[in-house]
């Protein structure tokens, strides 16, 4: 099973400014706090800044090479929202690389920008390989080295 990954983002606090007061009256228990509109602006800003930093942090991570050293991504099939990245890390059996086939993603995609060159390989156990898959559709994968042997997967991008 794949692994979620996420960032923790720090919101920053906003604290009263010598210029802002607050007023507590006696009978009805109300208190006002007067802000200025750049200070609510600014809240609202770091607000929405953290959510998207937060929201692209986002990733799956998927194994190359199961535990047992079988040659396989692990999942091997999965869904990813477009622009969420996906985390190909080294794990047993290597070298690995991905290649998407040609064949087999969404028309107009080009494999060259999101595939490894056939050539270059991840040698060692953590290397790693991102991607990030922005056209709707399926996209099919393998390892060019251990194709024969079944480690290929499948990405759908909903």
């Amino acid at each position: 099973m794949a692994s979620v990954i996420s960032a923790a983002v720090a919101i920053p606090s906003f604290t009263a400014r010598a210029n802002a007061s607050a007023k507590v009256s006696s009978a009805p228990k109300l208190v006002t706090v007067r802000a200025s509109l750049k200070d609510l602006g600014v809240a609202v800003a770091a607000t929405a800044a953290s959510a998207v930093l937060a929201s692209n942090a986002m990733a799956i991570e998927v194994m190359l090479g199961s535990d047992d050293g079988g040659l396989a991504f692990v999942p091997d099939a999965f869904s990813v929202a477009p622009g969420e990245q996906i985390v190909f890390k080294n794990n047993a059996g290597f070298p690995h690389n991905i290649v998407f086939d040609e064949d087999e993603v969404p028309v107009g995609v080009d494999v060259s920008k999101i595939s490894m060159n056939e050539e270059d390989l991840l040698n060692a156990a953590g290397e790693t390989y991102t991607v990030t898959l922005s056209e709707k559709g399926t996209y099919s994968f393998y390892c060019s080295p251990h194709q024969g042997a079944g480690m290929v997967g499948k990405v759908t991008v909903n």
